[in-house]
């Protein structure tokens, strides 16, 4: 069905297994996944009062936990984007790597953002590629 799928993982929510099995099911045969986690960099106000390699030792961090979470999982390539917002990081990568389905889960909402997490909404709202978001 699609070719090029980006599936949004948290590397602090156990939602990959249901995340890399919905991709699987919406891939054509010889289709690629890309399973990306955002990575927050810590505030610039912050840093000021912090280590001076703290930045690089969290950016690592979520290196590790993405392979450890991708471990055994050879037909999927990996990517660990920066931003401070995972909605606007994951439009862009998807957008500029030509990817034809982003597969995302999203969490019970607030009043604020009633039907959809505010991650999942952003990237509905502005992917110019098909969105199937698991409701979790």
């Amino acid at each position: 069905m699609y070719s090029n799928v980006l599936v949004a993982l948290s590397l602090e929510h156990g939602i990959s297994e249901q995340a890399l099995s919905a991709a699987r099911a919406l891939l054509s045969e010889g289709g690629q996944i890309t399973a990306a986690h955002i990575h927050e960099p810590p505030n610039k106000q912050i840093m000021y009062y912090m280590e001076q390699n703290v930045a690089e030792k969290s950016y690592q961090k979520a290196q590790a936990s993405l392979a450890d979470r991708l471990q055994g999982e050879a037909d999927v390539n990996s990517v660990i984007l920066e931003s401070q917002s995972a909605g606007r990081a994951i439009t862009e990568y998807a957008n500029k790597h030509k990817i034809d389905c982003i597969v995302l889960a999203s969490h019970k909402p607030g009043m604020k953002e009633f039907f959809l997490g505010s991650t999942a909404a952003l990237v509905v709202r502005h992917a110019h590629c098909s969105v199937h978001v698991l409701r979790l």
